[in-house]
């Protein structure tokens, strides 16, 4: 598949989401670079800002199915894995199989819910699987995880330990509306919801050829010393106090693949690698003390360490091929 196919299938998606979601293109683009490298995202927002629309209009548009799981502090491993339930007809066992089991998921308030239940959902995401009674099922793909966060009301939740935020491809933040965009929700949904009429526009098997042409796109090697860079420097930054790890620096890796075929090109760019940056790192370090009383936030943080590394020159190989150019 011609990265020019990837491009035009990611802008049908987006433009079909964007029926529903005003205004939050680069919200869009970050999920549909996540789908697009079997990556999982945690969107860290307070409540109404849209969070479970965008899950269903993604869903909706990818003709996928879709399950949103309400976490709270009694919901159970096996409440989102599935049961084992006795047929009396056959003597036997059926599996039933849970919410998790289903292509695009919503985990809503994943920290609301006991370690137990996290650990569960985060060991599917991890292995493409889940395990009940000794006996493996494979989750179907495509598979996405949307897990929220509520940044506000903290009381009685379980803070996901910093290993388990790790596994997430990328945290985003949807942010409120401006003043032109809300007007534009309030006529938008006047008289009816837009998730209702939404039709698919890209089948599921369409889904999985995308995501093996973004394995195939190039990365030169001095793209690839500049994401090594980048993610070695928040380990040697003053202000950070735990780095990104290397799953950091191949998480920037594959999601500037992906960036760079939705753009249309078969290569990846420094430029693609910067945009993603933030998303891609900012849930991986820890800043320290110091810096946290200064004020200063993690974004700020990460624009000095691309500010600190080289960025490769254009004179040692070519934007338009990705190839190193002859001396």
């Amino acid at each position: 598949m011609e990265p020019q196919q990837v491009r035009d299938a990611a802008q049908r998606i987006q433009e079909n989401v964007a029926r529903v979601i005003v205004g939050k293109d680069e919200t869009i683009t970050v999920l549909l670079v996540a789908l697009l490298c079997e990556g999982h995202i945690l969107l860290e927002d307070v409540p109404g800002i849209g969070k479970t629309t965008l899950a269903k209009a993604l869903a909706k548009s990818l003709g996928c199915s879709f399950q949103r799981i309400q976490f709270t502090p009694d919901l159970l491993p096996s409440d989102i894995t599935g049961v084992n339930v006795f047929d009396q007809r056959t003597n036997n066992f059926e599996y039933r199989a849970g919410p998790l089991l289903s292509q695009i998921v919503l985990a809503d308030e994943i920290n609301r819910a006991g370690p137990r239940t996290q650990a569960a959902l985060l060991e599917a995401m991890e292995e493409r699987q889940v395990t009940v009674d000794g006996v493996t099922h494979l989750l179907p793909r495509p598979f996405l995880v949307l897990a929220t966060q509520n940044p506000v009301e903290l009381e009685g939740t379980f803070p996901l330990p910093e290993a388990q935020v790790d596994r997430f491809l990328m945290r985003v933040a949807i942010g409120y509306p401006d003043e032109d965009e809300e007007r534009a929700i309030l006529r938008r949904f006047r008289e009816n919801n837009p998730l209702t009429e939404l039709e698919p526009v890209i089948a599921a098997s369409e889904i999985l050829a995308l995501q093996r042409a973004v394995r195939e796109v190039f990365v030169h090697p001095a793209v690839e010393e500049y994401i090594v860079r980048l993610t070695r420097t928040t380990r040697e930054h003053d202000a950070i106090q735990l780095g990104a790890s290397p799953r950091g620096s191949l998480a920037l890796y594959r999601t500037a693949q992906a960036l760079a075929a939705m753009r249309g090109r078969s290569f990846v760019l420094p430029d693609d690698v910067k945009h993603l940056l933030a998303p891609v790192l900012e849930h991986r370090i820890l800043t320290t003390s110091q810096a946290r009383v200064r004020g200063r936030g993690v974004r700020d943080i990460l624009q000095d360490v691309a500010a600190r590394v080289p960025v490769p020159v254009e004179e040692s190989w070519s934007v338009e091929t990705g190839q190193v150019i002859p001396a």
